[in-house]
């Protein structure tokens, strides 16, 4: 039976490549970092974790040296959840994705604060919107028909420098069959966008951006432009504000210069946001790129992210946890 006695199978997913294989559910002891927020605490441990044992090809595609993928989905079993359990904490968990090759970010499960370098709690100035529940599964494969364990949000309008972008607003909602809406993921690189949304979005960015030449475009980014025209900030390149306007006036994700470009040659910036196609599953997903040097909590007991959008602005990033001594 390998690493379980095939007593209960699930189906564990690749969600880099869709590949899908049957795996034994199996127990072992896990150990995690401990932390009060501020400083690194003792090692941590949980007796009996939950895990899926399956084939070795599910980890083609992954990074070298990984041997394996960490559910934090909306399930009773994922490590969310799991440690919530273990621990006696709120159902609760924050990402912080650093900008750096070099550095890296941070994962908390539980509750705030959650400060970074220099004494910044990130924590005491979230925005808060609901997390909405798709009814239909967004899995490649799946035995029953669960809800969706992904995190989607209301999304009302997309701005550009305070200019709403006209679009089928039918599109930011979620049907009966579960398409449309806006999630987020840290699968996809760059921010995903239904085509007539980004074609949308594109005419409006360039518009704004009208004074700086554009450059032929390189893949898989459909705007690009000549940075030599353009300034910097302490939030990355001067360009348009996106704003990403949630359930009400005041709750806006905004997203400045450093998490909507993307340095692709040495005198060459590209707008972050790829073409989804017509008709995908979902009209806007959240990518990686767009989540950088931003905390987002999520909050599974009361279905509520709290984002923080960039960090820059706070003279602080997401590599800046204090990982290695007492401060």
């Amino acid at each position: 039976p390998g690493c379980h006695n095939n007593t209960c199978n699930l189906l564990p997913e690749n969600t880099i490549n869709g590949i899908s294989f049957f795996g034994g559910v199996s127990m072992d002891v896990a150990s995690i970092q401990s932390t009060d927020g501020k400083n690194p605490g003792k090692v941590v441990s949980v007796p009996k974790l939950l895990f899926v044992c399956s084939d070795s090809f599910l980890l083609t595609d992954l990074a070298k040296g990984v041997t394996g993928m960490a559910g934090l989905g909306r399930t009773k079993i994922s490590l969310p959840s799991l440690f919530s359990s273990a621990f006696s904490f709120k159902r609760k968990f924050a990402i912080c994705l650093s900008s750096s090759t070099e550095a890296n970010g941070a994962v908390f499960f539980g509750d705030g604060p959650y400060v970074m370098l220099p004494g910044v709690d990130v924590s005491k100035s979230l925005t808060y919107t609901p997390l909405i529940l798709n009814p239909v599964t967004t899995a490649t494969r799946t035995f029953t028909d669960l809800p969706s364990s992904d995190y989607f949000i209301e999304v009302k309008s997309i701005k550009i420098n305070g200019h709403v972008i006209p679009m089928n607003t039918s599109l930011l909602s979620i049907d009966k069959k579960g398409f449309g809406g806006t999630k987020i993921s840290t699968i996809r690189p760059y921010t995903v966008l239904e085509s007539s949304i980004y074609e949308a979005f594109i005419e409006a960015f360039t518009k704004e951006l009208a004074k700086v030449p554009r450059v032929k475009p390189v893949s898989p980014f459909g705007a690009c432009f000549n940075s030599t025209h353009i300034g910097r900030t302490r939030a990355g390149p001067a360009v348009p504000q996106i704003d990403l306007v949630l359930q009400s006036s005041k709750a806006v994700w905004s997203i400045f210069g450093a998490n909507s470009m993307v340095q692709v040659k040495r005198d060459v910036l590209c707008l972050g946001f790829v073409d989804g196609g017509v008709h995908p599953r979902t009209s806007i997903v959240i990518g990686g790129h767009q989540l950088e040097d931003n905390l987002l909590q999520f909050d599974l007991g009361t279905a509520r992210l709290g984002f923080s959008s960039s960090l820059l602005f706070r003279q602080t990033t997401c590599s800046n946890f204090n990982f290695t001594f007492n401060a």
